[in-house]
């Protein structure tokens, strides 16, 4: 009988099988294509099943699956063939909910495989042994533009960074006045909404006390870089990181020198830094000290069904891929709580909140 689950879940899944059929992956270049000359051979993948850890073993024809209640081999091939049928059942789908393709369930079943997500507590999705069995085993997660990605910041209410309103008092009926006011761009229309009315938004702080920690390991002064990375996404109409950075050098908020910006790149180098922090364990509401996670690398999925590897022994590349795949997203304003003037110690703030994810194309 036939089952439906999540793009995301069978995204996953779909990496999986394709990295036991193929037995290797490619590493994957800044702009975000596959580099055909450099693949890494894979030998080894460990998954955490309903059953506990399993380890599948890649020879030239056949994957070994051994757990506590299996060892089985399977030929390459039933994986690639389940694979193959996986990834055109993803391309012709018009919902997030994706039916299983006739004879997948009972490949799965064969393997013992019942969760198309492993279940794990750090975030990794499965590991890889690159070259041979006696090379460490890496943590991977997975993103694939088959299916809805997962941001790489997103952070909630956590992640909010605060604006002082300034410049005239404003009374509770002007506060409500901005407040109420809702439009199809309803923040950037309040914030201009406060400016016509003679007020001026100036960056404060960040709402979270341990995300302010986080961002100051960056740099001192990262948290006023962000915000006003913020504030130009909603004046500018721009979202992409690599476009809102190279605003920031022309705004330069931190007022240093124009040889810091250009020949050294300080701006583009502080946000590589905190993307590539993201990408291997910040969290806004989880203290960081700079230690990476159990999370190494990502594999990502192209449109096409390709896999790319990046990891973080190759940090340029990494930091490169991230600074121009990425953009800014505009979360739920009353989930995240933030696009409104709020009462504070006698003063009012405007938040804004910080959300990353990776670019649709």
């Amino acid at each position: 009988m036939a089952f439906e689950a999540s793009k995301k879940e069978w995204s996953e899944l779909y990496s999986f099988l394709r990295l036991l059929s193929d037995g290797h992956v490619c590493a994957g270049t800044p702009s975000g294509e596959v580099c055909v000359e450099r693949p890494w051979k894979v030998v080894v993948v460990q998954r955490e099943e309903h059953d506990g850890t399993r380890r599948y073993l890649i020879d030239s024809e056949n994957v070994r699956i051994v757990g506590e209640k299996m060892d089985k081999v399977v030929p390459r091939t039933c994986f690639a063939s389940a694979a193959d049928l996986i990834l055109e059942a993803l391309k012709q789908a018009q919902s997030d909910e994706v039916t299983s393709p006739d004879g997948v369930e009972e490949f799965l079943d064969d393997i013992a495989i019942y969760d198309l997500e492993a279940k794990t507590e750090d975030r990794t999705d499965y590991h890889i042994g690159f070259w041979d069995m006696q090379a460490p085993l890496v943590g991977f997660r997975v993103f694939s533009k088959l299916s809805p990605m997962i941001p790489l910041l997103d952070g909630g209410r956590a992640a909010n960074l605060k604006f002082e309103q300034t410049g005239v008092k404003f009374a509770s009926p002007t506060v409500n006045k901005v407040n109420q006011l809702e439009t199809p761009n309803e923040v950037l229309d309040r914030m201009r909404l406060i400016e016509r009315l003679g007020g001026t938004l100036k960056y404060s702080d960040v709402a979270d006390k341990v995300f302010r920690s986080n961002l100051c390991m960056i740099d001192l002064h990262f948290p006023r870089m962000l915000a006003e990375m913020l504030r130009t996404m909603y004046y500018e109409d721009t979202t992409r990181v690599s476009e809102l950075t190279a605003r920031i050098e022309d705004i330069n908020p931190l007022k240093i020198k124009d040889e810091l910006i250009r020949k050294h790149g300080f701006y583009r180098y502080k946000m590589k830094q905190f993307l590539l922090a993201l990408a291997l364990g910040m969290r806004p509401a989880k203290l960081f000290n700079g230690t990476d996670s159990a999370v190494e690398g990502f594999i990502f999925i192209d449109g096409d069904g390709r896999l790319k590897c990046y990891h973080k022994a190759d940090r340029e590349t990494f930091a490169d891929f991230l600074f121009s795949n990425t953009r800014f997203l505009k979360g739920a304003l009353e989930k995240d709580k933030y696009g409104y003037l709020e009462r504070e110690n006698g003063a009012y703030y405007f938040k804004l909140n910080a959300k990353i994810g990776f670019v649709k194309r």
